[in-house]
């Protein structure tokens, strides 16, 4: 019997086994698949190019992808002239003003700090509108046969997807990549003969775009803008954006011609690209955009985010590509060496894997195990995949007009999850992007300049009676009003910016966009808070404020006073660099910081207070870990300094902690907080932060149990991965770098420029990493830092100062012991081979 049972795992085992597809990367550093993909969420391959996105199952005679445009939105000013981002109206400022100060005294007033509501500021979010799907291309080779050998996989080193088959004696590969810098994607047809097949030329192929595929786009106009490029224009609702494609046909030695089909009653256009009697390959490149103009949305444009028609900026994008003399090996030559010189080229990270080319990656994640307590070796090779993965997705994603939204650029539907908006969780897709060195955080200051300033000038003048400065609530197209109460956190999103500063010391860059930004936000910060009058004690506290998707509506929220802390620290240590003359404001700051609530109680339970009155429950294992960040990815917790934060108001006595107390009451909120499959969510972001939060406190077990949660075959992560078609919701995958290098080198932020700065050596090395390698890795104070390991513990780590770095003071920590201290000077270096 047990013979049996052997022979029958082995047979099994030996079906599911196969040889990787012709061209996959010798590095391992990609996904591939025996099969063609069905569940979008779940077996769909994503391409990009941060303006435009695609994923596709891996067809073989027929294809379907699926496009994206970044901007393409269902709501807004487009879909209703009116929308004014969820604001008040000017009229209501008085009466706003009004209402604010009746919330407060309520809230101090309150036995227990909290009240029930604050509606009468919140306004219905009208024509918000989702991100959205932009219909599918398809592709048609008239070959026939039984199709063989077939394989698709995502090369990680090249950013490209590529299916193989075999089908009557020839061998046929499609690309599809989306290229950065012609702003165009690229899909590409080619095969090869063996000597006994009949095929000489390559099959005629058939291209036709579908709106049918996306669920609720309405037809657009399918024609042909001459005989080789089709042209498709439509309106993703009525009234709604415009958006255009533009796709164009290459096809050496043969012929290319476009047809318009006869338009039936009450129908659209349509029309067709044939391709005939191609030597050896064929390809079709497109490009698209919307009349959304991210310059639009201030006052003087009418916060109408309108641009011009796209055509003419689309008819000379795709001229770039498409010259005669153009060669599909040049447009992907030109991909792959600037994909590689943002993502490769600055940065690697060698766990010790073993790459497994003989098993499916769907498989492989099938038998991803980890045990209760992460005692046993998940999968080397899988967990360094899911790293390079997310930082495909970040840098596919990211080097747009807009930045990566809560789906990337990848949305199925005109209707998606959340909007696949802009909100609190987008924070978390930036998190790896300075550490490991990959340069694309830039689109998002933009778009926080021109998308949420304006408007959320007008939001703190409306809505908090405040003049200066702005705030908003988090989503796109200037919404800055409040449709769900989150007391503001465009202080979290300045950290971000100060963060990008920190690490570059682009002052240029500082100047023009990173200290407007911030100047913005605490401006609004400095006039927003109040007097703390439920305990009286004399602090400075944000009110109303919540912790963000938590029920109560108190005041010192410990998220919000932990930031604005953060926040008022980046402008003292951004202030000479910013060339900015304004020395009251900045002694403004100083003077509101001395009284700011930190936002740093321990509670009843030995727990760090998620508010300022304790309430917290040991049973509340809500996703969202708030009250912690400053654990991470902030360092109000992480860097606690007594001397500096310290001493505490608490029920009208000052207390005054010890670091390891503030951070022994972190660690029993985070285990009380459980493991991110609390009653409320099942989702992989959660996990991610989880991970990265134990990795700050030096628990590798617990951190690598968190890990690697919630992926599905193609990586992505799910929402909710027990169901059928799972919500796919990027954060997880992009957060996944951030959490993983949290555990292998750690420099969290100080208070101030003086404070040394302490970068910790493999603070939480998991037993199933013991040897690896960084290279690249980037720490504040424009450090870069190479770094090799061995049975567990570090055997080299170079540290080189940029040349555009600031002096700063560093200790250099591993396992408790301070291998060096230092100041840093521009250009310097330095060595260290003894642990």
């Amino acid at each position: 019997m047990w013979i049996h049972r052997c022979l029958f795992a082995l047979l099994q085992f030996l079906l599911v086994v196969r040889s990787t597809p012709t061209g996959f990367p010798s590095s391992g550093n990609g996904l591939w698949y025996n099969k063609t993909g069905v569940i979008w969420s779940r077996e769909w391959l994503p391409v990009g190019n941060g303006y435009l996105a695609a994923t596709t199952p891996g067809g073989t005679t027929q294809e379907t992808v699926q496009l994206n445009i970044e901007s393409l939105w269902s709501g807004g000013p487009f879909a209703d002239p009116n929308y004014n981002g969820g604001n008040k109206q000017p009229s209501e400022r008085d009466a706003m003003a009004g209402a604010l100060r009746d919330i407060r005294q309520s809230v101090f007033q309150s036995p227990t700090g909290d009240i029930d509501n604050v509606t009468v500021l919140t306004t219905d979010a009208g024509q918000y509108g989702s991100y959205a799907g932009a219909g599918y291309l398809l592709s048609n080779l008239n070959s026939t046969g039984a199709v063989t050998k077939y394989g698709r996989y995502l090369d990680l080193d090249q950013a490209t997807a590529r299916t193989v088959w075999t089908q009557d004696g020839a061998v046929y590969q499609r690309t599809l990549f989306c290229s950065n810098p012609t702003r165009a994607c690229t899909q590409h047809t080619n095969f090869t003969s063996s000597s006994s097949s009949t095929i000489k030329t390559l099959p005629a192929l058939t291209y036709a775009f579908s709106s049918a595929l996306e669920d609720g786009l309405p037809a657009p106009n399918v024609t042909c803008l001459n005989s080789n490029t089709l042209q498709v224009r439509g309106f993703i609702a009525d009234p709604s954006m415009l958006y255009e494609f533009l796709v164009h046909a290459s096809a050496p030695g043969g012929t290319v011609s476009c047809t318009a089909f006869p338009v039936a009653f009450g129908t659209p256009p349509n029309a067709t690209i044939r391709v005939t009697g191609a030597t050896k390959e064929a390809w079709i490149t497109w490009v698209g955009d919307t009349n959304f103009d991210l310059d639009a949305g201030d006052e003087a444009s009418g916060f109408s985010f309108r641009g011009p028609d796209p055509h003419d900026t689309l008819t000379s994008l795709l001229a770039k590509s498409t010259t005669p003399s153009t060669s599909f090996a040049s447009i992907l030559a030109e991909h792959i060496e600037d994909y590689q010189s943002v993502t490769t080229a600055p940065f690697a990270l060698n766990l010790g894997q073993t790459a497994l080319l003989d098993i499916p990656t769907d498989v492989l994640m099938q038998q991803y195990q980890i045990d209760a307590v992460g005692n046993s070796a998940g999968n080397l090779y899988i967990e360094w995949l899911l790293f390079n993965y997310g930082r495909y997705l970040l840098s596919s994603s990211a080097r747009g007009v807009l930045p990566t939204n809560l789906q990337g650029k990848w949305a199925n539907g005109i209707g998606n999850a959340w909007s696949a908006d802009a909100n609190i969780n987008i924070q978390m897709n930036y998190w790896s992007a300075d550490m490991t060195n990959l340069d694309v955080a830039k689109p998002m200051f933009d778009y926080l300049l021109k998308n949420w300033a304006p408007r959320g000038a007008y939001t703190a003048e409306v809505l908090y009676n405040i003049t200066r400065g702005w705030v908003v609530h988090n989503e796109i197209f200037g919404h800055s009003g409040m449709k769900a109460f989150d007391g503001g956190n465009s202080a979290q999103w300045m950290i971000h910016v100060w963060d990008y500063f920190d690490y570059t010391n682009d002052v240029a860059w500082w100047k023009s966009t990173g200290w407007p930004l911030l100047k913005g936000v605490a401006s609004f910060h400095l006039d927003n808070l109040v007097e703390d009058l439920h305990f009286n004690d004399s602090t400075l506290v944000a009110a109303p404020c919540n912790s963000p998707e938590q029920v109560p509506i108190t005041f010192g929220c410990a998220h919000a006073q932990q930031i604005i802390w953060q926040l008022f620290n980046a402008v003292e240590k951004g202030f000479a660099a910013s060339g900015d003359t304004d020395t009251k404001f900045l002694n403004d700051i100083l003077v509101a910081r001395g009284k700011l609530d930190r936002g740093i109680h321990i509670g009843s339970w030995g727990q760090l207070q998620e508010w300022k009155v304790d309430q917290d429950s040991p049973t509340d294992t809500h996703r969202h870990l708030s009250h912690l960040i400053g654990l991470f990815p902030g360092y109000a917790v992480a860097s606690y300094d007594p001397t500096i934060q310290g001493p505490v108001a608490a029920n009208g006595q000052e207390v005054t902690y010890t670091k390891q107390q503030v951070l022994d009451a972190a660690q029993t909120s985070l285990v009380h907080r459980g493991n991110g499959t609390g009653p409320d969510a099942d989702s992989g972001w959660e996990k991610a932060w989880r991970a990265a939060a134990y990795a700050q406190l030096g628990d590798a077990k617990t951190f690598y149990h968190m890990l690697s949660r919630n992926f599905a075959a193609n990586l992505f992560s799910e929402y909710d991965p027990f169901d059928s078609d799972p919500i796919f919701q990027i954060d997880a995958n992009l957060a996944y770098p951030s959490a993983v290098m949290n555990a292998l080198l750690q420099a969290p932020d100080v208070p101030t420029l003086d404070t040394p700065l302490t970068i910790t050596l493999l603070p939480a090395l998991p037993l199933q990493w013991p040897k690896g390698s960084i290279r690249g890795a980037r720490v504040r104070g424009g450090i870069a830092v190479d770094l090799t390991w061995s049975g567990g513990k570090p055997t080299k780590a170079v540290f080189k100062v940029s040349d555009q770095a600031v002096p700063r003071k560093i200790q250099i920590v591993y396992a408790g012991k301070t291998l060096a201290s230092l100041s840093t000077t521009p250009g310097l270096s330095k060595t260290i081979t003894s642990f």
